[in-house]
């Protein structure tokens, strides 16, 4: 088992259940409302702990309850936190997430500490590691986001970014990465295009137009129609498990932490996507980010009913 290090956020998770989001001037009623530790990099790091992998978690949060109880979500998974340092400046980062009937969600992010993570803390991070898995996210700032996928590469790491939240992104960054997981509104983004619906017999395009930018695997998320791979010697559509949908909150991130596992445990990409459409399909079948990420043991026995 290779060593997988996280880059990233760690966010407070405010989350409210709505029937309906509401409009611009509207006011809707809530159903029901929790604080559950989230953030995109947590997330990951969560799910790569709890689905058995040696992960580091490295990032930063504030001076307050929030930061231990983000600290502490991630150990109880088993995660090395000892590259969470503490912003002096700012708070810790916090997320407000509408859930809506369907499961589907809506978040704005209030970056705090999180906008502090440096180069210096990423480099702290994989100077304990020679070789494994740096995975990466877009909560923190895009310098430290760059710095940390090259230093990665050069010491032979394999770089796995989930290109979120949509943007495009400078050569520099995706040049160093080997792995790229967009969703499809992260897809279009980062092709510079605009949002719109993608099917799953649109995938192979945008696939291997994402591959143009530079990065030679690409796997494109899709929800509901599970994961296309494209890569050089081939491509192949990876449909997700039928499940009831309850949240669908960090059902990539689960996915990204689940495909880091599978690979530094050494198996093909083909069986780390199939591994990890089944660990994210397990994630929305339950409320919340981390509370609801599955263990290593049910993904295991959803598989063997499978």
């Amino acid at each position: 088992m290779r060593t997988i290090v996280v880059v990233g956020s760690l966010n407070m998770d405010f989350v409210a259940l709505v029937e309906r989001p509401p409009l611009p001037g509207e006011t809707v009623p809530g159903t029901g409302f929790r604080t559950i530790p989230g953030g995109k990099g947590a997330n990951q790091a969560c799910a790569a702990g709890r689905l058995g992998g040696r992960t580091r978690m490295a990032g930063r949060v504030g001076h307050d309850v929030f930061g231990t109880q983000l600290r502490d979500s991630l150990a109880a998974a088993g995660v090395d936190v000892t590259a969470v340092r503490t912003a002096d400046s700012e708070p810790t980062g916090v997320a407000l997430i509408f859930v809506d009937a369907r499961g589907q969600n809506q978040i704005v992010i209030a970056s705090g500490a999180n906008a502090c993570v440096t180069p210096a803390d990423a480099r702290a991070a994989l100077d304990r590691t020679s070789d494994g898995y740096l995975l990466l996210q877009l909560e923190t700032p895009l310098e430290t986001v760059t710095a940390a996928a090259i230093d990665a590469r050069q010491r032979g790491m394999t770089v796995i970014l989930d290109p979120a939240p949509a943007r495009p992104l400078p050569q520099a960054l995706l040049q160093s990465v080997d792995i790229v997981t967009p969703n499809e509104t992260e897809a279009l983004a980062l092709l510079g295009r605009p949002s719109a619906p993608v099917s799953l017999e649109d995938a192979p395009a945008i696939a291997r137009a994402i591959r143009g930018l530079g990065v030679a695997t690409a796997v494109l998320k899709l929800g509901a129609n599970g994961a296309f791979l494209s890569t050089a010697v081939g491509e192949r559509h990876f449909p997700a498990p039928p499940v009831t949908v309850v949240d669908t909150t960090a059902a990539g991130d689960t996915f990204n932490g689940a495909l880091a596992v599978a690979l530094a445990e050494g198996r093909s990409i083909d069986d780390a996507i199939s591994f990890a459409n089944v660990a994210a399909a397990l994630k929305v079948t339950r409320f919340g980010a981390q509370t609801s990420i599955p263990t290593r043991a049910e993904v295991d026995a959803f598989t063997s009913l499978g």
